[in-house]
């Protein structure tokens, strides 16, 4: 078998149990014979990590007792920033600390991680609480407000929560048909690169 480690950092609560879940599934469909060790994910907001220092103490702390080979992998939501901007800049950042030693990946949700779900409408109808005919928009990724695209779907009265239908949707959607979103394809291209890094074990 082969197996690497990463450690994530993540700006929201739903991402902590929903990161994990989406980087095991992704590996699976990369390279079957390759296990990831994920550890959980750091949680910082979104303006510490883009703040002086920042982005920069988060991955010092993700790097501690990460074992060989381990990687960092950054997954923040882009909100009006352009990803391939701010992703750029952030790796830079990244990369002049410790972790300047493993590999480092910045993906950048454009607009945000739920994006993601909505760019596989299709593949999530019927499950948490979302109608059977749910269809995914022309362009997944210029909707603003993309919890709120979801809980507009939702039957009245039902909410949209972070830590309950993150992660169950990261368990749901379809992988492949969600690479219609950019920074999606980002995100599968950076696993393959994990992959690509696992040793025997």
């Amino acid at each position: 078998m082969l197996a690497f480690s990463v450690a994530c950092i993540v700006e929201g609560h739903g991402e902590v149990p929903a990161v994990p879940i989406l980087i095991r599934r992704l590996v699976e469909l990369v390279n079957p014979a390759v296990y990831a060790n994920v550890q959980r994910p750091i949680r910082k907001p979104r303006g510490t990590l883009l703040r002086e220092g920042g982005i920069e103490g988060a991955v010092e702390l993700a790097v501690r007792g990460l074992p060989v080979p381990g990687s960092v992998l950054i997954i923040i939501d882009s909100d009006d920033s352009c990803p391939k901007e701010l992703a750029p800049e952030l790796l830079t950042r990244a990369l002049r600390t410790a972790a300047g030693r493993r590999p480092v990946g910045v993906v950048l949700a454009k607009m945000e991680f739920e994006s993601w779900f909505i760019a596989a409408a299709e593949s999530i109808a019927g499950h948490s609480s979302l109608p059977p005919g749910l269809c995914a928009p022309a362009d997944p990724e210029s909707i603003r407000d993309a919890k709120g695209w979801l809980e507009k779907a939702m039957p009245p009265g039902r909410k949209y929560s972070e830590t309950v239908d993150q992660p169950s949707l990261a368990s749901k959607f379809d992988l492949k048909v969600a690479r219609r979103a950019p920074s999606f394809d980002k995100m599968f291209r950076e696993i393959e690169r994990f992959c690509s890094l696992a040793i025997p074990v």
